[in-house]
């Protein structure tokens, strides 16, 4: 068997993705720019849709799980009065409404959004359905029952109000969350329908869109030091969890994948931490009476 070509780099590199780019294309595009031998992303965004990507890249992959589950803020615009069979702007006009809501109304729809709420993802999505992506199945004619799955909403609030036709929001939530089915549902609920017109997500756990780098700049730096500079750490993944200091002997121990000694903290037994050494991650796992249960190894 082949081994992958590249470098062994490790590290987040944090785009500012373009409308246009599959999420799967611009993870090309970072691996490629930095010869990187593995590569991966931390929340797919539709094509349309621009913002926060975060590629992770060689050791940073194993920290990906930590920030799909963070949560992510959105910025979007709906089209009311028409709806779409993608639930976006890219989609076909399936229906419209004269209706339009007033400010009054779409305020007091909002609070059934937020909080846990159950959510039916778009025909259009990346679901799978008896082993086939539902939009596979979409594209060729069929329509699906989705099951309703839960989404954490942290907040939904109206940013401004254009026009009668057009409502911008910005919502915070967790992981699985379609902002086309918000969209979707809000429409419903104010009886006038509703699409996603246009789509950004401004941070994704510790990840910044400001921070982001161009797909310009990426090209412009590939293959160059100027571009590796820009890589952040693969502890920034790992943000959301406590942190602990392993001893040089449990450093050792957890990097052969067994419990390790760290010094104390006031980290509960049994919770979720990482360790490090030497200011490097070493090692996720779970704390047990002064060790660390290691379920990810850091070889950097």
């Amino acid at each position: 068997m082949a081994r992958k070509k590249g470098r062994e780099v490790s590290g987040w590199l944090v785009v500012d993705k373009p409308a246009g780019m599959t999420s799967t294309s611009v993870v090309n595009k970072v691996r490629w720019a930095l010869d990187a031998k593995k590569a991966g992303h931390a929340g797919t965004l539709d094509p349309a849709a621009t913002g926060v990507l975060a590629v992770a890249l060689g050791e940073a992959t194993k920290t990906v799980p930590f920030i799909t589950d963070a949560l992510k803020c959105y910025r979007f615009a709906v089209r009311l009065g028409i709806a779409t069979n993608t639930d976006d702007a890219e989609g076909e006009v399936i229906a419209t409404s004269d209706k339009r809501p007033t400010e009054a109304e779409i305020e007091a729809a909002l609070p059934a959004f937020r909080g846990e709420i159950m959510q039916v993802p778009p025909q259009f999505s990346a679901v799978k359905v008896d082993g086939e992506r539902a939009y596979a199945l979409a594209r060729a004619g069929e329509e699906m029952e989705l099951a309703a799955r839960p989404l954490w909403v942290e907040s939904l609030e109206i940013v401004a109000r254009p026009d009668a036709d057009t409502l911008e929001l910005e919502m915070v939530c967790g992981k699985g969350g379609y902002v086309r089915a918000i969209a979707r549902d809000l429409g419903q609920a104010l009886g006038c329908l509703g699409h996603v017109l246009w789509l950004r997500r401004e941070w994704s756990g510790p990840f910044e869109a400001s921070d982001g780098v161009s797909i310009e700049t990426i090209d412009a730096e590939a293959k160059s030091e100027a571009l590796d500079a820009r890589l952040l750490p693969l502890e920034v993944g790992l943000a959301d969890l406590p942190e602990l200091k392993a001893t040089p002997e449990g450093a050792a121990r957890l990097r052969n994948g067994n419990p390790g000694m760290v010094l104390a903290s006031d980290v509960d037994w049994g919770e979720e931490a990482w360790a490090s050494y030497q200011g490097k991650a070493v090692a996720v796992g779970v704390y047990k009476s002064g060790e660390l249960h290691p379920s990810r190894v850091f070889q950097v």
